[in-house]
């Protein structure tokens, strides 16, 4: 659109990610260890600088537009009768929620160490949450952002929590069995469904993500 964009990431962001978002015209600015020093620290840029400021997961305009993956696997897999999706900042669940609809259950997939979702249904509101896991670099919000709350806690939304060890073997799996390379955020789902813990005789896994750094052999 010819228009001027600043990222703020944590310093703690691979240097792939960082270097795509440069590559595609934007100024990245690193601040903090986690993304809620980073989200501090753009909004009061943003305030500063007069410009518009716009949540990573949290604005209703993100959440519609993950929420158009649904659409996708609703047109190309009509018989997909649940889908598991990691989360984070809880955006691209709640936009799967509202696209799939009740006859398709979403279950919102979480590391253990890293479960803002799991945290906010506990306390009925969005709060802060540790981060902790190997998938903390796209699962890395502390809080659940509270339109997707408000959407995930309507909606048919199954929740579940995976270890780390999990995640680790499920993104081997991945790899192993069907040469698909993935990030620890990615392998989230498949490590729930690998536990038992995604209902349906015919699921959809989405493999989200990719803010790892890729080093091959």
């Amino acid at each position: 659109m010819g228009l001027s964009a600043t990222v703020f990431v944590p310093r703690t962001t691979p240097e792939a990610k960082a270097r795509r978002i440069a590559a595609q015209g934007a100024r990245v600015m690193l601040h903090g260890e986690v993304y809620a020093d980073a989200e501090t620290a753009a909004r009061a840029w943003a305030e500063q600088s007069g410009s518009c400021y716009l949540h990573a997961y949290d604005d209703p305009a993100v959440i519609a537009g993950q929420g158009t993956i649904g659409l996708e696997i609703a047109r190309h897999a009509p018989w997909c009768d649940s889908v598991a999706v990691s989360v984070g900042g809880g955006g691209l669940a709640a936009g799967l929620s509202v696209s799939l609809g009740p006859d398709r259950p979403v279950v919102a997939v979480e590391p253990e160490h890293c479960n803002s979702l799991h945290a906010a249904f506990s306390a009925g509101r969005p709060v802060d949450a540790p981060v902790d896991s190997a998938a903390a670099s796209a699962l890395g919000a502390s809080r659940v952002g509270e339109n997707a709350f408000a959407l995930l806690s309507s909606g048919a939304v199954q929740l579940a929590l995976v270890t780390e060890r999990a995640i680790a073997h499920a993104r081997d799996m991945l790899w192993e069995e069907l040469r698909l390379a993935v990030e620890p955020a990615a392998a989230v789902p498949f490590a729930a469904w690998l536990d038992g813990r995604v209902p349906g005789r015919h699921p959809c896994l989405v493999l989200c993500g990719a803010n790892t750094d890729w080093h091959p052999a």
